[in-house]
């Protein structure tokens, strides 16, 4: 009568298909399962009993996924108390993950104690010169504190594996138990009238005193037939025809019991029953109202052991290149020619963490996105080298010159780097050009200096670098001249 898949939740694995279902609130199952009847629109999230977070902005009404949090006690500047663990984790395996990013150097803690009894109480002591407000995300980013569960709502119905929602089943559930307590009542409905019919001919057995009429027979079969001829005068109060099984009870009367027959008794007896077989012929002509007056009762009774424990809230899942603090050193060696967080010569380019990915552009015109190096050979003469995640990507437009190895031309092109395959190369000029210059300035002129011929009067020009429009890195880019070049360089805009 209840729909405890959704309630308990269920996961599973087999030959070629799995699910994955999360339990949700008994209270708000019941709900949803009134709303179906009423023929009503629902809305279902889950409930966990350790309580903790959830986003479920993308949950597709089960076929989607949820964010899972742990919920943190900040108050103390110095210590975080975890209160409510996410689904799917123990204190134990919450506790071990914090460990382990503790010493994968991942996040700084001085301590982790678990005082927990009948309720969570999971410790973090910072160590000095660390506070909440710089552990809280690289918790949530580096340990268990926050899960990303995906949900597959597979069931077997109608003895086939099928893929539903979570108001699919609430619907279905909604039909069954229409179904289930029709049947019940069937059987109630049943049993009722077989009560009825026993306690009428009992009643008229001996309020009539047919028994009497069976004193001066001597065979079974003459002392059936005069029972069952008996009671041909009360047709209009017996329902159904009298069969020899109601014959053979009524015969198995103890004289005893006829003797303190209380009538009065019986007749309120068969009214009590007759009452009940009213209420139930009600009941299945009104199937809903009795479905949602069954659950509404349900509900009634257990609501407040069922109280929501998951705080349903928005946040976005912390990026692990977000929450990793950018404490490590890049250096780049043009003696050399080597760049990584292990090169200890040169110059330091900027600071990085273990999860960022940089851009490198060789003087060869190949550039390439890689993780971040210990040691790495980009050769001398190094163009650029910075950071590879999207949003400083989408702000650094790139401007080079290049010369046409067959035609000599000189070809300007400005572009952006928005998408890649990690540690794949790639060239910033078309495969017959030569790489000239390289700049991410915006404040610059392209300054063209032409060989002297008869009838060039204008050796000189300048041409803003905002003349020209930002394409795709593959473009073949701008010709500057149909004009013998002799010099080609970029320089600060004078205007």
């Amino acid at each position: 009568k209840i729909p405890v898949l959704l309630i308990q939740g269920a996961e599973g694995i087999a030959v070629g298909m799995a699910t994955k279902i999360l339990p949700h609130n008994f209270n708000e199952v019941l709900e949803a399962v009134i709303s179906a009847l009423h023929g009503e629109s629902l809305q279902l999230f889950p409930d966990f009993i350790g309580g903790g977070f959830i986003d479920v902005s993308d949950y597709q009404d089960g076929l989607g996924k949820v964010l899972v949090r742990a919920k943190f006690d900040t108050s103390d500047s110095k210590k975080i108390i975890i209160k409510e663990i996410p689904f799917g984790t123990t204190t134990e395996s919450l506790i071990t993950s914090i460990e382990n990013a503790a010493r994968k150097g991942k996040i700084k803690i001085g301590s982790i104690n678990d005082f927990t009894t009948d309720k969570i109480e999971i410790e973090i002591k910072l160590p000095r010169n660390v506070h909440t407000s710089d552990i809280v995300d690289a918790l949530y980013a580096f340990t268990d504190c926050e899960n990303s569960i995906s949900i597959n709502l597979l069931v077997i119905k109608d003895n086939m594996p099928t893929i539903m929602t979570v108001s699919e089943v609430i619907n279905y559930h909604a039909k069954h138990l229409l179904a289930v307590l029709k049947a019940e009542l069937k059987v109630t409905e049943n049993e009722l009238k077989d009560k009825i019919h026993a306690r009428t001919l009992e009643r008229i057995f001996i309020e009539e005193r047919i028994y009497k009429d069976i004193e001066d027979k001597s065979t079974g079969e003459s002392v059936r037939k005069a029972v069952i001829d008996g009671f041909i005068p009360y047709k209009k109060e017996i329902k159904r025809e009298v069969t020899e099984e109601d014959v053979e009870r009524l015969l198995k009367i103890p004289i005893r019991r006829i003797s303190l027959y209380d009538i009065n008794k019986a007749r309120k007896e068969i009214q009590e029953l007759n009452a009940r077989l009213k209420d139930v012929r009600y009941k299945l002509k009104n199937l809903t109202e009795y479905a949602v007056s069954f659950l509404e009762d349900v509900l009634s009774e257990n609501r407040s052991r069922f109280e929501r424990k998951t705080k349903i809230i928005s946040f976005k899942k912390i990026d692990v290149r977000e929450a990793a603090k950018r404490d490590a050193d890049i250096y780049y060696d043009s003696d050399t020619g080597y760049l990584g967080t292990d090169v200890k010569t040169g110059n330091s380019q900027f600071k990085v963490s273990a999860y960022d990915r940089i851009l490198i552009i060789r003087k060869n015109g190949i550039y390439s996105i890689t993780a971040v190096p210990h040691r790495l050979f980009v050769d001398k003469g190094m163009l650029y080298c910075g950071l590879a995640d999207k949003d400083t990507l989408d702000k650094v437009v790139f401007s080079v010159l290049f010369q046409n190895k067959t035609t000599k031309y000189v070809f300007v092109k400005r572009f952006r780097i928005e998408k890649f395959i990690l540690d794949k190369s790639y060239d910033i000029v078309p495969e017959d050009g030569k790489l000239l210059k390289l700049s991410i300035k915006e404040d610059i002129d392209v300054v063209i200096i032409y060989v002297p011929k008869p009838r060039i009067k204008k050796l000189e020009e300048n041409l803003p670098i905002g003349n020209f429009l930002i394409k795709n890195v593959r473009a073949g880019g701008n010709r500057l001249s149909t004009k013998e070049i002799k010099t080609v360089k970029f320089m600060k805009s004078r205007s």
